[in-house]
């Protein structure tokens, strides 16, 4: 008998590399998984976020429906006993197609849409605060006034992780218009409110104290720079009730708004809203997630590398 040893030989190594390509890929998902879902995964706080107790958080955002893509995360933190205010800059009173809203009436709609959505996560409206800007122009207000403000709450409301849009990390992420100002704008309010001779009438006649923000969470930036990963799976349904509630926003209202409540708006419209807000939510292996750039430390390393 002939043996081609040759072909026996080939026949040998595919059959090894393709047990070692199947071995690594079931490597790779186990570790995927116990990233996931163990509460020590990579780049996590010192304390993971879903035991944080006690803390108080401030998320400052660019538009009343910001905050969207961090409810699941943010009704956990309010559920495990921390204490949440949220600062929006703009009224949101120029985001729609519908030609027969006037920029006042839109303001108050998607202030109570705003405020209905808190209550779906389990905040109220006494912890809301908006600062009044129109809607598409926060990089032309006046930038002085505008840290100043964000300033006061930062001091007023002393948080211990502030959450905002990601300004970037060792470049500038690109945002749209007013999320691009937000995160600028707050970056520098942070490292200002540490300072007690900057912004100094808080302390003088406001009697506030300069407040230095220990931890940063940030929301909207690039994928390869999040580092933190919050298992949402308990609060999916919080977050898809919260993400209904901005109809002007989300359905067909965007065109044609037909008030607050989604049983007057088209046959199949509630279905499409809910599976629409469900499927944003990103997924991996099955598991519901939101993402993060988590940071530690002084303001002035928030946005790059410790150079030398």
């Amino acid at each position: 008998m002939i043996i081609n040893y040759n072909t026996e030989f080939i026949f040998l190594m595919f059959t090894f590399k393709k047990s070692k390509l199947i071995i690594m890929k079931s490597i790779n998902k186990f570790i995927l998984l116990f990233i996931i879902s163990s509460p020590l995964c990579f780049s996590q706080p010192d304390i993971p976020i879903n035991e944080w107790v006690g803390k108080t958080i401030l998320l400052i955002g660019a538009h009343p429906d910001d905050d969207h893509q961090s409810h699941g995360t943010l009704a956990m933190i309010k559920a495990n006993g921390n204490n949440i205010y949220m600062v929006i800059m703009t009224t949101g009173n120029v985001g729609t197609k519908d030609p027969n809203i006037s920029k006042t009436d839109l303001s108050k709609i998607r202030r109570q849409e705003q405020i209905d959505a808190m209550k779906e996560i389990g905040l109220s409206e006494e912890h809301y605060v908006n600062l009044g800007y129109d809607d598409g122009r926060l990089e032309f207000a006046d930038k002085e006034e505008a840290i100043g403000k964000l300033v006061y709450y930062i001091r007023k409301f002393k948080p211990d992780v502030l959450m905002s849009f990601d300004p970037g990390f060792n470049y500038q992420v690109w945002h749209k218009s007013d999320h691009r100002a937000a995160a600028y704008l707050t970056a520098d309010a942070v490292r200002a409110a540490e300072w007690p001779l900057m912004y100094e009438g808080d302390i003088i006649h406001k009697n506030l104290d300069a407040h230095l923000v220990p931890e940063l969470l940030f929301y909207g930036g690039n994928v390869s720079d999040k580092n933190t990963i919050v298992n949402i799976d308990k609060y999916v349904n919080q977050r898809v009730a919260a993400g209904t509630k901005y109809l002007s926003q989300f359905s067909s209202g965007w065109f044609n708004y037909l008030g607050s409540n989604i049983d007057n708006y088209p046959k199949g419209e509630k279905e499409s809203l809910f599976k629409k807000i469900r499927d944003r939510i990103k997924m991996v292996n099955g598991i519901s997630v939101e993402q993060f750039r988590y940071y530690k430390g002084r303001p002035d390393g928030m946005g790059r590398k410790p150079r030398d």
